[in-house]
């Protein structure tokens, strides 16, 4: 009997040495984390005792520890914590508990280390900044209110707000055409005009190379086919269109045109009047100036006034013969230009004048001239002489232009030019 109240006893001392190691393996200090955001304030990090694999020797007295033994509170009450329990505690690395033990457990939503957040909350970026994620144990830092919101982590926005470069591609080289050329450069053909074509991809034959536009400025090129219509056209746009149609009909891969005109026929003016060799001449521009029809027309001496008729406007252009400025007025095709007599002009003078009256005007005369022509300034006019000289406007009014005759005579203002039908008046002081 007592041998079996001793083997009882050795059994019973065996057990609570067990189930000392055991509690001494899952020694907890501190609340949990749970615990502390119950409790509305931060607690100090949670540490976690772990002992060398269990051996056959005794317990230690620390392991018998009634207070060791004792199982954890919770709540507010589990900060205080025995010192003695506390010191044994140097020497034990000292990990996480807010991790699971287990691979098995979910992975918590949020941690924090010292009261910050360290967690990334759901639908935030996972790129943190390291200052949010790592933080000193003694770092000083402030701790956050229990009322603040929690931290909000925005992902950096891009700073580079300069626009992407724009890849520009060259403007394409437009040639340039005929239409932008002054009337005077260019002559678009009609019908009656000899046409000189020649393709320079075929060697030199002796087959004519002169073609008439026919009515409607048509033009038969055998190559092409039908009658091709190029009224109104210049040699290089007939060119081209040529070079195009032989291309579309697989003559010639890259024909080249050169088209000329040979006898000009459908441009012209009719000049009549005083002139040697009256009657049609030809333009070979669509338009040119005055002077070179007139001279190929020959005027008489006694000629001295053309007048042209637009047959565009119908409107009736007399232009000096003598006035070289005038007389390059364009002239265009179908226009009519009649040479005549220069009628006779007249200016009327009078006041301080030696000869006042009715005076012949020709063109180019100036206010000197015209006083010098009636006999000069009377003596009684003085040294300082005014002129005022009265030009009928367009609303048949008197427009009045006064000028010292002296500031003329010095050569201060310019010797003005009269008109035909002026009134010239000599005024004294």
């Amino acid at each position: 009997m007592n041998k079996v109240l001793f083997a009882t006893a050795i059994a019973l001392a065996f057990c609570a040495s067990a189930s000392g190691a055991l509690a001494q393996s899952a020694v907890r200090v501190g609340p949990l984390v749970d615990e502390r955001s119950d409790a509305g304030e931060s607690a100090p990090k949670s540490v976690e005792k772990k002992t060398p694999a269990k051996s056959d020797t005794a317990p230690s007295a620390t392991i018998n520890d009634p207070a060791r033994n004792a199982p954890a509170k919770t709540g507010a009450g589990a900060e205080k914590v025995p010192s003695a329990l506390s010191s044994n505690t140097s020497n034990v690395p000292i990990s996480d508990t807010s991790k699971p033990t287990s691979t098995s457990d979910a992975e918590p939503k949020s941690k924090s280390i010292n009261g910050v957040p360290t967690g990334v909350p759901s639908g935030i970026p996972a790129t943190v900044p390291a200052s949010l994620t790592t933080l000193p144990a003694n770092s000083g830092a402030t701790k956050p209110s229990s009322t603040a919101p929690p931290s909000t982590i925005t992902p950096v926005a891009n700073t580079n707000t300069s626009p992407p470069p724009v890849v520009t591609a060259p403007a394409p080289t437009v040639p340039t055409m005929p239409n932008a050329l002054p009337p005077t450069a260019i002559y678009r053909v009609g019908t009656g005009d000899v046409l000189d074509i020649r393709l320079l991809n075929q060697p030199t034959t002796r087959e004519s190379t002169l073609y008439t536009l026919m009515n409607g400025g048509l033009l038969e090129y055998p190559l092409v086919g039908d009658p091709l219509p190029v009224d109104n056209l210049t040699t290089e746009e007939i060119a081209v269109r040529l070079a195009s149609e032989l291309k579309r009909r697989a003559v010639f891969d890259k024909p080249q045109v050169v088209v000329s005109v040979r006898e000009y026929a459908s441009h012209t003016v009719l000049v009549t009047g005083l002139v040697t060799d009256p009657g049609t001449k030809v333009l070979r521009r669509e338009a040119v100036p005055l002077y070179v029809v007139i001279a190929e027309a020959q005027p008489r001496p006694e000629a001295g006034l053309a007048n042209v008729i637009s047959r565009a406007t119908g409107q009736h252009t007399p232009v000096d013969l003598s006035d070289a400025t005038a007389l390059n007025v364009l002239v265009y095709p179908g226009d009519v230009i009649n040479v005549a007599l220069r009628p006779r002009e007249f200016f009327y003078i009078g006041g301080e004048i030696n000869m006042p009256g009715q005076k012949d005007f020709h063109a180019g005369l100036t206010l000197t001239q015209a006083v010098l022509a009636s006999g000069g300034v009377s003596r009684v006019a003085g040294k300082k002489v005014r002129i005022k000289v009265s030009r009928q406007g367009a609303d048949g009014r008197l427009i009045p232009i006064e000028y010292k005759l002296k500031d003329i005579e010095e050569g201060i203002v310019p010797d003005p030019r009269l008109q035909p039908g002026d009134r010239v008046e000599v005024l004294s002081k």
